[in-house]
């Protein structure tokens, strides 16, 4: 017994709390944050110690992106990237999610699909686009030919997200989110090279293109990362309003006409 509840009950108390978003224990101590710290002793003229200018230090999340360039420019094949974010701890989102999401498909695959943020399929299972969302998708591509599971570059896709890690609830992950996991995609790209580059949703876009507004974006080509870029819809939108199903068809056959061009 724990406390009054069996360790089943305590489990399933523990895993509901996950699933709302409850990321951090707290103290039952009260904390006053905003008490000052007990000033340390001035040091007197007869001590050896000479008085050191400390730099300033940055804030987390004014440094982890330059902390995130450095271990990602290190990298020079997928496995050592994945360990590297795997090691990343700047971004609070790893201290929630229970695995890390890191890419699926084939690395040689002439089409790279990034996606947003993993779901609780994708936390669950280590891969990206696994859930409902992820069957559509793979149903899409396969209408035009390509696979996470195929075999050759024309007929293979490789998947990714934005972010490796689940954020609470589901929520759109934050700007300082984004800004400290980008070297980790960039590299991410320069690894895997890409002949397109496919956003999903419009996380995808801010992130690689600094745009939001799926609804314009889609379907016009553009350019990031020196490579050709085609916005469609996320298929979770898809799966929330059907019409918009005949856009992204339209937009598969772009993606088609392009790797046939």
């Amino acid at each position: 017994m724990l406390n009054g509840l069996e360790a089943s009950a305590a489990l399933a108390a523990l895993e509901w709390q996950y699933e709302m978003g409850v990321d951090e224990a707290i103290s039952e101590t009260p904390i006053n944050r905003y008490e000052q710290p007990q000033a340390l002793p001035k040091m007197g003229a007869s001590s050896n110690i000479k008085a050191v200018a400390m730099p300033k230090a940055l804030p987390v999340q004014e440094s982890a992106p330059e902390v995130a360039r450095l271990m990602a420019a290190r990298c020079n094949d997928l496995d050592a990237l994945r360990n590297a974010i795997g090691v990343f701890d700047h971004c609070a989102l790893k201290k929630g999610a229970r695995n890390l999401v890191f890419g699926d498909g084939n690395p040689a695959a002439r089409v790279m699909i990034i996606g947003e943020a993993p779901g609780r399929d994708e936390d669950l299972q280590g891969l990206p686009f696994v859930g409902r969302a992820g069957q559509l998708l793979d149903k899409m591509f396969a209408a035009i030919g390509l696979s996470r599971r195929g075999e050759t570059p024309e007929d293979a896709l490789y998947i990714t997200n934005v972010m490796p890690w689940r954020p609470p609830q589901n929520r759109d992950p934050s700007h300082d989110e984004i800004a400290m996991m980008m070297p980790f995609l960039e590299r991410h790209i320069a690894l895997v090279k890409p002949d397109i580059l496919v956003l999903m949703g419009n996380t995808a876009c801010s992130a690689v293109l600094g745009k939001k507004g799926i609804t314009r974006l889609r379907g016009h080509w553009t350019e990031a990362f020196g490579k050709p870029v085609l916005p469609m819809f996320h298929p979770a939108a898809l799966l929330r309003d059907g019409l918009k199903k005949r856009d992204a068809w339209a937009d598969l056959l772009a993606l088609k006409s392009k790797l046939d061009g």
